[in-house]
């Protein structure tokens, strides 16, 4: 299976994008609980793990030498399972842990060398936290509730409860502003929980767990309605959990942790496809990959493509040293155009028409790079070309044939489609 993906060359001159900006930057941080924690950090440096130091020393490492950045925009989703460190780490990022050693800047400023001051500011002015007991105050109607952190900073009142409605708009709950906490059910909760965290407009939202408290079905409508919203507003947030799934459906770069180190940090395609170690390849093992794995990870570049002035005899020619019975027709700067048959490519030659122009077929379909395994074995299905792969300017970036998607199901342990409903039979049967 191709996990680097190839693609033709599609660069126009123009200058390379920007890198996002590195929001939070942690660097070696280490928390160790207990009274001497310089013993413990000295055994951490000859590389002995939690379990000795805490034998030896009866301290209890947290965090050790954890570094990581998150970007400007992005979902950050650390994860682990129960004593990875996940929750520790993200009350060291705000600091209501303090750490032992290490450095966290967000924006550039150095988190741990702020006062008390400093440090209530940052955390009014910079984050907004949801947990995962929604934390919501009983006495308090739902608006109230979420004017709540805009209270704390002295906001006027009529500005602060344009901004809560503002915000309870943004997650559904209109009509509900008066309503009290123990009538709303988990979901609305936690959705309240999330209306207060934004009210404030922070630059960084920090949810711990935020979502684990939740009915199955309900945690499914939140994990997309925070996607959903994240389109909208391009926060930077840092989502702590524990599910697998929800990391790899909601994350944009998942840090996956272990005994309070981190063991890989990468996309879901960087950590399904090519995992770090074994631990992480064990974690992995029973995920879907279908539903994660997309075409970047399994397209190839089109090496032979047509433009829409090329003679029929010239394409005939370069598709005969491929043996293609079809061709991509692209623009110069390879946006697609569409795709061309061989068998009209060669009425055209006899004909004596001068360009292909008139033959390409530009009723295709096309998916972007992110297009989930199991969306493009259905366009397959019914396609008689490879699926084309193309970039948000329609600039062809490679195709999908449907050999690669099985061979990719197939290396990834998950069920192809025929082998699934002959399952299904014999289970009816």
């Amino acid at each position: 299976m191709n996990t680097a993906a190839e693609s033709v060359d599609t660069s126009s001159g123009d200058a390379p994008e920007e890198a996002p900006r590195k929001k939070i930057v942690v660097e070696k941080l280490a928390k160790i609980f207990g009274s001497r924690p310089e013993r413990a950090l000295k055994l951490l440096d000859q590389g002995r793990d939690k379990q000795e130091i805490l034998a030896e020393t009866g301290q209890a490492v947290g965090l050790a030498d954890v570094s990581f950045d998150v970007r400007e925009g992005e979902i950050l989703v650390v994860m682990g399972l129960s004593g990875s460190g996940k929750s520790t780490l993200i009350r060291c990022i705000n600091r209501l842990i303090e750490p032992t050693s290490g450095r966290i800047t967000v924006d550039g400023q150095d988190v741990l060398s702020l006062d008390s001051k400093g440090l209530r500011e940052l955390r009014r002015k910079k984050f907004g936290m949801v947990f995962q007991n929604f934390a919501l105050l009983p006495h308090r109607d739902v608006v109230t509730n979420v004017e709540y952190g805009l209270e704390i900073q002295d906001v006027p009142k009529d500005e602060r409860e344009k901004r809560a409605m503002e915000a309870l708009k943004l997650v559904g709950l209109e009509g509900w502003e008066h309503a009290s906490p123990d009538q709303l059910s988990g979901g609305m909760r936690q959705r309240v929980g999330l209306a207060r965290a934004l009210a404030v407009d922070p630059d960084i939202l920090l949810m711990d767990e935020a979502f684990s408290a939740l009915d199955p079905l309900i945690r499914r409508d939140m994990q997309h309605e925070l996607i959903s919203l994240q389109e909208r507003m391009q926060k930077t947030i840092l989502f702590i959990t524990h599910d697998l799934d929800e990391a790899l459906k909601i994350g944009d770069r998942i840090v996956l942790m272990k005994d309070g180190r981190v063991v890989q940090v990468g996309t879901a395609e960087d950590i399904l496809t090519a995992p770090a170690s074994e631990y992480v390849e064990r974690f992995v093992e029973d995920v879907d990959k279908s539903k994660v794995l997309t075409a970047q990870a399994v397209m190839t570049r089109a090496r032979i493509v047509a433009f829409p002035g090329d003679g029929p005899r010239t394409v005939l020619h370069k598709m005969r040293e491929e043996s293609l019975p079809d061709i991509f027709v692209v623009k110069r700067d390879y946006t697609l155009q569409g795709v061309a048959w061989a068998s009209e490519i060669a009425d055209a030659a006899k004909r004596g028409d001068r360009t292909i122009e008139k033959l390409v077929h530009t009723d295709i379909t096309a998916v972007g790079p992110d297009e989930p395994l199991t969306g493009l074995i259905n366009l397959l299905a019914e396609s008689e070309v490879p699926v084309p792969v193309v970039d948000e300017n329609r600039k062809l970036l490679g195709m999908v044939a449907m050999g690669a998607v099985l061979s990719a199901l197939a290396e990834s342990g998950a069920e192809s489609p025929d082998s699934e409903a002959e399952s299904d039979a014999e289970a009816g049967a």
